[in-house]
């Protein structure tokens, strides 16, 4: 008698044949402040929009072209980046705050021994996530890579969104 009642209390809810809405649900690292989420769940409906890999824009367009002058330390780049990713999301109806998965590529940094500029990366990064203006954070890998397609780049991110 209980699943009957149960399963028309549902059908009453949501017009038939449409799933009621979840929200996406952030877990964070138990004991941690680390601006990033353990896990994100993405409920049954929503739409993954994975964004491709960005790259920097050019900081200095005086200096020699290609070069890391010209597009400036890992913290300058991550800066360039996430205003192109944001920028992305925009132009399809997202923000920042629907990201939900991040993959973050950084080459090592001829002026700290070859070493990738973490510290750099996430003075940038936490403008961004993790604010009172934009607390959703999202699962995210940071790696070091040998190299990207152009010798200036330091940065390349790539982002999953979920639109609800």
């Amino acid at each position: 008698m209980r699943l009957p009642l149960l399963l028309a209390g549902l059908l009453a809810a949501a017009p038939f044949g449409q799933a009621v809405a979840q929200d996406i649900v952030r877990h964070r690292t138990p004991g941690s402040n680390f601006p990033i989420a353990m896990a994100v769940e993405v409920p049954p409906g929503a739409t993954t929009v994975m964004v491709s890999g960005m790259v920097p824009p050019v900081a200095d367009a005086a200096a020699p072209r290609n070069s890391l002058a010209s597009f400036g330390d890992t913290r300058t780049q991550t800066a360039g980046v996430l205003s192109r990713i944001e920028a992305s999301l925009k132009s399809i109806g997202l923000s920042l705050g629907d990201v939900v998965r991040m993959q973050v590529f950084l080459v090592g940094d001829p002026g700290r021994g070859g070493r990738m500029d973490f510290d750099g990366f996430m003075a940038a990064y936490t403008e961004h996530f993790g604010t009172p203006a934009q607390p959703n954070l999202p699962a995210r890998s940071v790696m070091q890579v040998a190299g990207l397609v152009n010798p200036g780049w330091l940065v390349e991110i790539e982002v999953t969104a979920a639109r609800r």
